[in-house]
C-alpha cells in the first residue's frame, strides 16, 4: 500500500467532539503492520488519536510507513496490555493501563498488543502532523532494515547499574508514582499531575471530586482533551453570555490558544480526564 497521510481533524473554534463523531482511519501496510486509529484533533499546533491493536497484533514500520518523527510523544495505555520497543537501540516496555510512556523526536518505535484484550493507546503529538513532522519527516530519514530488540550489551550489568544504564534510554515509562502534581487555581484548586511537560507539549491528568469545578483556564496554546471516567461539564464564557457542554467516556473537547474555560463536575461520582496542550501551558503573561 502507498504511503497516504492520515486525516487531519480541524475545528475553527471550541468543538465537543463525541466519541461517535470521531474521524476514523486505518494506518499502515502488511509490512508495517495495519492500525486503527480515532483521530479526535490535528490542528497546527498539537494532534490527539486513539489507536487500537487486537490481540497479537503489533506496527512495526516498512519503507512506506516509517516510524520515526520530529516531535514529542506522550502514548497513555487506555486498555490492554502494550509493549513497545526501539527497534534501532533494543530498548523494550512494558506498559499497562493506566500507565504511559513518553519519547522525543527521532526515536523510531513498534508497539506490540502482548495482551489477551483489545490494546487502546491514547496519542498525543506535538509538533503536529500539519508542521511536517510526520510522514513527510519520516520519509526524510534513511529507513532502518536491521531490526533490534535486545540488548546484549547490559548482560552482567543488571541491576547493579540500573540507574546509569537507563538515564540514557530513549522512552520512559510513566506510573502514576512519577507525575508531576499540582493544584492548579485559587479560589477553586484542581488536582492536576503531569505526565510530560516539554518546550512542546504538555500532558497530564485532571481529578474532579464530585460537586468540584475549577477556577477559569487558559493556556498559550492548543487543548485537547479525553474523558477518561465520569461526566465532565465544560463552560466556556464568551461575549454572548456562555457555552456548556456534556461530555461522556471516550469524548474529546478541542480549545484554542487563548479560549478560557471551566471544568466542573455536577454529579456524586469522580471525573477523570487526560489532556494535553501545545506548545506552552501556561498562559501568555501581559507585558510590563
Amino acid at each position: 500500500m502507498a504511503y497516504a497521510p492520515s486525516p487531519r481533524p480541524t475545528f475553527d473554534g471550541p468543538a465537543h467532539i463525541p466519541y461517535a463523531a470521531v474521524t476514523r482511519h486505518l494506518w499502515g501496510d502488511v509490512e508495517a503492520g495495519e492500525v486503527a486509529d480515532w483521530i479526535y484533533v490535528s490542528s497546527d499546533k498539537i494532534h490527539q488519536l486513539v489507536f487500537g491493536l487486537n490481540p497479537g497484533r503489533a506496527f512495526r514500520h516498512s519503507d512506506s510507513f516509517r516510524t520515526i518523527f520530529a516531535a514529542d510523544e506522550v502514548l497513555y495505555v487506555l486498555s490492554g496490555l502494550m509493549v513497545i520497543a526501539n527497534p534501532e537501540h533494543g530498548e523494550v516496555h512494558r506498559v499497562q493501563a493506566g500507565e504511559a510512556v513518553f519519547f522525543r523526536r527521532d526515536t523510531w518505535h513498534h508497539a506490540f498488543n502482548y495482551g489477551s484484550e483489545p490494546l487502546r493507546v491514547l496519542e498525543f503529538f506535538a509538533p503536529p502532523p500539519s508542521q511536517g513532522t510526520s510522514g513527510a519527516y519520516a520519509r526524510t530519514k534513511p529507513n532502518l532494515v536491521e531490526i533490534n530488540y535486545i540488548q546484549d550489551h547490559l548482560l552482567g550489568q543488571w541491576p547493579m547499574a540500573r540507574d546509569q544504564i537507563t538515564s540514557d534510554f530513549s522512552m520512559r515509562v510513566m506510573r502514576e508514582t512519577d507525575l508531576l502534581w499540582r493544584m492548579e487555581g485559587h479560589d477553586n484548586p484542581i488536582l492536576v499531575g503531569l505526565w510530560a511537560a516539554t518546550e512542546h507539549l504538555t500532558v497530564g491528568q485532571i481529578y474532579l471530586m464530585p460537586g468540584q469545578q475549577s477556577d477559569v483556564q487558559l493556556h498559550a496554546g492548543d487543548e485537547s482533551l479525553y474523558v477518561l471516567e465520569g461526566t465532565l461539564n465544560m463552560r466556556l464564557p464568551d461575549n454572548d453570555g456562555q457555552r456548556w457542554f456534556e461530555l461522556n467516556p471516550q469524548d474529546g473537547f478541542y480549545i484554542p490558544q487563548g479560549v478560557p474555560h471551566h471544568y466542573y463536575n455536577i454529579s456524586d461520582q469522580p471525573v477523570r480526564l487526560i489532556f494535553g496542550v501545545a506548545p506552552t501551558y501556561l498562559p501568555d503573561q501581559p507585558d510590563d
